[in-house]
């Protein structure tokens, strides 16, 4: 019932270590995390922005890592030197001022504004939103339907979660392709130079701060209002908060969704078998796999390779290892999560999974809190591709794909399709 690609002994690290965050690296990086797993659990390494840091890589360690108050994502407590300031967190966020949401702050401010934000972004919205994610849905399926072919990358998977979010957010139609040009220039160079993508950052806060002021005198039924509106015992955002929070909503909200969706559709053309069986689940009217299926591709090979940046605020130890005040931690959710010590064939798809406590939405307080909407993209967007186009197939060699460089997310450039035309 379980299907895998095993590797083979050329895919294997050498014994001196596995050769990290090259091309060949992105493409299958999973070798390397399970030696990194065996001999250097916690593993310090210079990443391609010349900046060190330290991987943790095996589940139970990466767990308490998520966890521990002592590594803080305050960037402040970087002890950075000085060829590496800035080259951590989001480029241009610093600069655009958008450094008060949830991924930089810690407690007592980071209860605060969770707090704040959760009573906007709340489970209701997500719930109430699902008509509409399945009309955006359809909608992008019925421009490429017709064709028999298509990128699902560029066409569906990327478009969703941005007007998606657009829409949650309050964002006029009029002004959601630039958002769409914004992020699309974040996605292009997520693995290069920073410069676009800062560009794009200070586009999206000049606009986000406008559509702010402009939404406190006349607010509507979207989570920007709600955001203005919420407040507890007296407490709201500041403006510049609730700036930072739409941002990183946007932000962290559609890459993740644009991978959940490649990296899965991908999982699947990989595993036949297995999504034959979601296909005949989904025919008889079941959603059981659907469910416990997006949870598995999550674990397998999910959107978030590495979780957001920690740094140590005081000496402490990592597995035997001894990391300094000052030090960047980088958990590598991707190895984690095919741990063989905490999930039984970890190097197999198996959509039927139920023991399934994956760190693809991270751990602790920093859970992320977009998990239900991205959630519901995932699942919407899969069962509508498999249902509308039950033939859909690589249209190129799966040796030709792309993915993406870069260090937090992991995602495919590109995939090309192909299936059946269909009409509306």
């Amino acid at each position: 019932m379980h299907e895998q690609t095993p590797a083979t002994p050329a895919d294997a690290p050498s014994a001196q270590g596995p050769t990290l965050f090259d091309w060949e690296f992105a493409t299958d990086p999973y070798p390397a995390y399970a030696w990194l797993r065996e001999h250097a659990p916690v593993h310090r390494t210079r990443l391609p922005s010349g900046v060190e840091a330290w991987l943790v890589t095996r589940y139970a360690d990466a767990r308490q890592a998520l966890a521990d108050q002592r590594l803080s994502k305050n960037p402040a407590h970087h002890a950075e030197p000085a060829h590496a300031k800035g080259k951590t967190g989001i480029p241009g966020e610093r600069k655009a001022e958008l450094m008060t949401h949830l991924l930089n702050i810690d407690p007592p401010d980071h209860t605060r504004l969770r707090r704040l934000v959760s009573k906007a972004f709340t489970p209701r919205r997500v719930a109430e939103f699902t008509p509409r994610v399945q009309e955006l849905t359809d909608h992008l399926i019925d421009g490429f339907a017709e064709r028999g072919e298509a990128d699902l990358i560029h066409e569906f998977a990327f478009p969703l979660p941005i007007y998606a979010i657009c829409e949650m957010l309050g964002v006029p139609r009029e002004d959601q392709d630039d958002f769409r040009d914004w992020a699309g220039m974040m996605i292009r160079h997520g693995g290069g130079p920073r410069g676009g993508v800062a560009r794009s950052v200070k586009q999206m806060r000049t606009y986000l701060g406008e559509l702010i002021h402009r939404k406190r005198d006349d607010p509507g039924n979207d989570l920007i209002s709600d955001l203005i509106r919420a407040s507890d015992h007296g407490d709201h955002l500041t403006e510049a908060e609730a700036t930072a929070m739409a941002f990183i909503l946007l932000f962290a909200g559609f890459e993740t969704t644009v991978n959940l969706i490649g990296n899965g559709v991908h999982s699947l053309f990989m595993n036949p078998g297995q999504r034959a069986r979601l296909q005949t689940s989904l025919a008889a009217g079941e959603r059981g796999l659907l469910e416990t299926g997006v949870e598995e591709l999550l674990r397998y090979d999910g959107p978030v390779e590495l979780a957001t940046w920690r740094f140590a605020t005081e000496p402490l130890t990592l597995a035997g290892q001894r990391v300094a005040a000052g030090d960047p931690v980088l958990v590598v959710l991707a190895a984690a999560d095919r741990d063989p010590a905490r999930f039984a064939e970890p190097d197999t798809l198996d959509l039927a999974r139920t023991d399934n406590q994956h760190l693809g939405y991270g751990h602790g307080i920093h859970y992320c809190l977009g998990a239900p909407l991205a959630r519901l993209e995932g699942q919407t967007a899969l069962a509508t591709l498999l249902t509308r186009l039950p033939d859909l197939e690589l249209a190129v060699p799966a040796e030709e794909l792309r993915w993406r460089g870069g260090l937090i997310m992991r995602g495919l450039r590109t995939l090309p399709v192909r299936f059946t035309p269909r009409g509306r």
